[in-house]
């Protein structure tokens, strides 16, 4: 018996090595966020400092470690084999629920899944006994109510806090600094830092001092009994520092506080967090321990009063987790694309936006725009001159735009206002022992932040308040989640045995394999889709870009158009749906181009200015491409799901010649765009020429079936259509290759003027 026990822990282990890599993966946004996007210094110097901050923190985590042991239920009233089950469907929903975020790069809270897992596993467990046991207690005393109560009202209760701390003193640092705070800088950053570096300082060390594993009670107690004395300390120290090193080798004050905050906030996390990866581990182990300490117990009737006691975790178990932890912060693809998600949302300047509208954001636009128009109609004109004065972007504007693609999402001063503010709202929840939510904190502090710097402009403001709320409603979607799925795998356990614990860690790996998959083809399309941006802002090589997107365009246009042609004929469904897939691919990326048609332009040279003209039809055509291609495809695929009856074989063979001669046509197109031979234009047109020809004649020779009742209504309609968006997909083929021969020309045009105004001058 004790062995299946053993074997219990060590998949307890397993899974929370697990949960360790998935939820540092998910958690990471929490700590480099505001580092990354405000390009306070190199990737890997970033992930140095959140790595030294991690594996400090850890040690400070020993104090959390209840809150998994009886922070939730109570322990003494369920027994061994009971505890045993909560835990393992806790840990098999979490890594589950955890992966299956990640993937779709929403970032979530570990906190909420933690504690809605250990409610639900507890509760199915609970509600089992008293259905068994007619001499059970009441489920108000297996399940610690009022502390899941507590904490759950925090968690709810710090969004609210986080995002209106955040805003305040935002506005305050910024009607310090300005966005032109170079100057102002040189009499406060000290100042700044000093408190920033202060604050943090006690939060962590002062308040979080009875949480560390390695802290003896002497310790703790001084530090207590000296606190004032440490914090005026730190101040000054700190604030004379800064100064002196700011005079002596001109180190940007904001960027030290960014570096340390990143520290600061990644201890922080990895003391309010741990608990959520390896709290239940650790309280399974201990429960073992008590277990085997006992012989002749029997596990289902040995209470679990010994997690009630407290218990200090072994520095070694803490050290070992904040090294897993640290690895997968260093290779977890996963991380970079919640952490992403987090910065796209409160970047400084619009483009592209991974969100969409929704009513209650466009509502909640409007009523704030028309608040905020009142106000300003009360307010004195003067005041508001010095506060529009702080808050003017214009010269920060102009030193994005020089920067280009190397820009930072939001300057230094919003990334130290985000960390500081985070940090010390973690840090303050740690020393209570209650678990934040540190996503919450930390991605509410950022809306904050970027609200009060205006980042959600009129351009911008209902795509990212939607992309809020649905980062929001995933959250709560998480609750219910968490509790549903661990209720049930609890359940499921208890009346399956052995049997089900080993299928459901089966799944649990299936399913981490099977969304390594769809993560992968995700983040390759997120860095196609940045590589697409990137590479047109860059200027060297520019027109050999623009043409590399065209010959993909027209290409993939062609290859769809003979797929779907194939799929129609065959009646083949699921060669279809495939294509249809494909088109979506296409739209979106031609969407994509499109989309950042600004951006691009204002990034063009001087010299290729006019190029952007012929940029603007290029991109129009290739929009338009793809759309005949999603005219085309549509019908076809309902026709064939519908079983209506099939094309003719007369109308299949002129279609399977119309896809030959669009894909010669295409082929002819790319090879002249490749080869910049345009004086081989004359051959496309031709070619242009004789595919309408074609399509007109396939058009009388349909009217003449018609005519002849050979051909039905769907039939007809079906065959007409293709045809005319095969007409279209023609013509704007045609005019896409002749927009890109003017782009092409202006660009080569204006490097030979640069040439030879070079060699002049020389």
């Amino acid at each position: 018996m004790d062995t299946i026990y053993l074997i219990f822990v060590i998949v307890l282990f397993a899974l929370a090595i697990s949960d360790l890599v998935v939820g540092v993966s998910n958690d990471a946004v929490n700590f480099l966020n505001s580092a990354i996007g405000s390009k306070v210094a190199s990737l890997k110097v970033i992930l140095v400092v959140a790595a030294i901050g991690i594996l400090v923190g850890a040690t400070f985590s020993s104090g959390m470690m209840e809150v998994a042991r009886k922070g939730i239920f109570h322990p003494q009233n369920f027994y061994f084999s009971e505890i045993m089950i909560i835990f393992l469907a806790v840990m098999i929903t979490d890594v589950i629920l955890l992966d299956a975020f990640n993937t779709f790069g929403m970032p979530t809270s570990t906190t909420v899944s933690i504690v809605f897992e250990l409610l639900g596993a507890s509760v199915a467990i609970s509600l089992i006994k008293i259905y068994n046991d007619p001499n059970a207690l009441e489920i108000s005393q297996y399940i610690n109510s009022a502390k899941a109560l507590g904490i759950i009202s925090g968690i709810l209760l710090s969004v609210v806090i986080a995002f209106t701390i955040g805003a305040f003193v935002q506005y305050i640092a910024r009607l310090i600094f300005s966005f032109n705070y170079k100057k102002t800088l040189t009499y406060f950053g000290a100042i700044w830092g000093g408190i920033a570096i202060t604050a943090i300082t006690y939060f962590i060390l002062i308040k979080g001092a009875n949480g560390a594993s390695f802290m003896t009670p002497e310790t703790v107690e001084f530090i207590n009994e000296h606190s004032l004395q440490i914090m005026l300390a730190s101040f000054f120290g700190w604030t004379i520092i800064l100064q002196l090193i700011s005079w002596l080798t001109k180190l940007n004050i904001l960027k030290f506080i960014v570096l340390v905050g990143t520290f600061a906030l990644a201890m922080a996390f990895a003391g309010n967090d741990l608990v959520n990866f390896i709290g239940v581990p650790l309280a399974g182990y201990e429960s073992f321990n008590s277990f085997i300490a006992n012989p002749g117990a029997e596990p289902d009737v040995f209470l679990m009063t010994s997690l009630t006691e407290k218990v200090k975790t072994p520095t070694f178990f803490l050290l070992i987790a904040g090294l897993v932890m640290v690895l997968t912060l260093w290779f977890s693809k996963k991380a970079r694309s919640v952490t992403q998600t987090e910065i796209n949302l409160a970047r400084q300047n619009a483009g592209y936006e991974r969100f969409g509208s929704s009513v209650f954001a466009r509502s909640l636009v409007r009523h704030v725009d028309n608040m905020a128009l009142r106000i300003r109609q009360v307010m004195p004109e003067t005041i508001l001159q010095k506060v529009e004065k702080q808050f003017d972007q214009t010269e920060y504007k102009k030193q994005q735009a020089r920067l280009g693609k190397d820009a930072p999402y939001f300057d230094l001063v919003r990334a130290s206002v985000n960390l500081v503010v985070a940090s010390i709202l973690i840090s303050f929840a740690t020393s209570l022992k209650l678990p934040l939510s540190t996503t919450y904190v930390t991605f509410m502090v950022a809306m904050g932040t970027s609200l009060t710097d205006k980042a959600w402009g009129r351009e911008s403001a209902v795509y990212r308040i939607t992309g809020v709320f649905s980062v929001i409603g995933g959250w709560f979607f998480t609750a219910f989640s968490a509790f549903a799925a661990a209720f049930i795998i609890a359940g499921a356990i208890k009346f399956g045995g052995l049997v089900a614990i080993f299928v459901f860690i089966f799944l649990s790996i299936l399913f981490v394999y099977r969304t390594h998959g769809i993560h992968k083809k995700r983040y390759a399309e997120m860095e196609a889709r940045e590589t697409v941006v990137v590479d047109v802002l860059t200027n060297s090589g520019i027109a050999e870009s623009c043409s590399l997107n065209v010959r993909q365009v027209l290409s993939k246009s062609a290859e769809i158009f003979a797929s779907t042609i194939e799929g129609l004929a065959n009646d083949d469904l699921r060669k279809l749906r495939k294509v249809s897939r494909e088109v979506n691919d296409l739209n979106t990326k031609t969407k994509d181009l499109k989309d950042n048609l600004n951006l691009t332009i204002s990034h063009l040279e001087e010299t290729s200015v006019e190029s952007g003209y012929h940029y603007v039809q290029m991109m129009d055509y290739m929009r338009e491409i793809s759309h005949c291609i999603s005219y085309l495809n549509k019908p076809c695929l309902d026709h064939v799901d519908n079983h209506h009856k099939g094309l003719l074989e007369t109308q299949e063979e002129e279609l399977f010649d119309l896809a030959r001669m669009l894909r010669d046509f295409v082929g002819l197109i790319n090879e002249v765009a490749s080869e910049r031979d345009y004086n081989r234009m004359n051959d496309v047109l031709d070619a242009q020429q004789r595919l309408i020809k074609f399509i007109d004649t396939s058009r009388k020779k349909q009217v003449k079936r018609i005519r002849l009742n050979e051909a039905g209504t769907r039939n007809s309609l079906l065959f007409l259509g293709i045809l005319n968006e095969g007409k279209n997909l023609v013509l704007h083929i045609l005019n896409l290759a002749k927009s890109h021969r003017d782009f092409s020309d202006t660009i080569f045009m204006g490097k030979e003027k640069q040439v030879k105004e070079i060699i002049s001058n020389s």
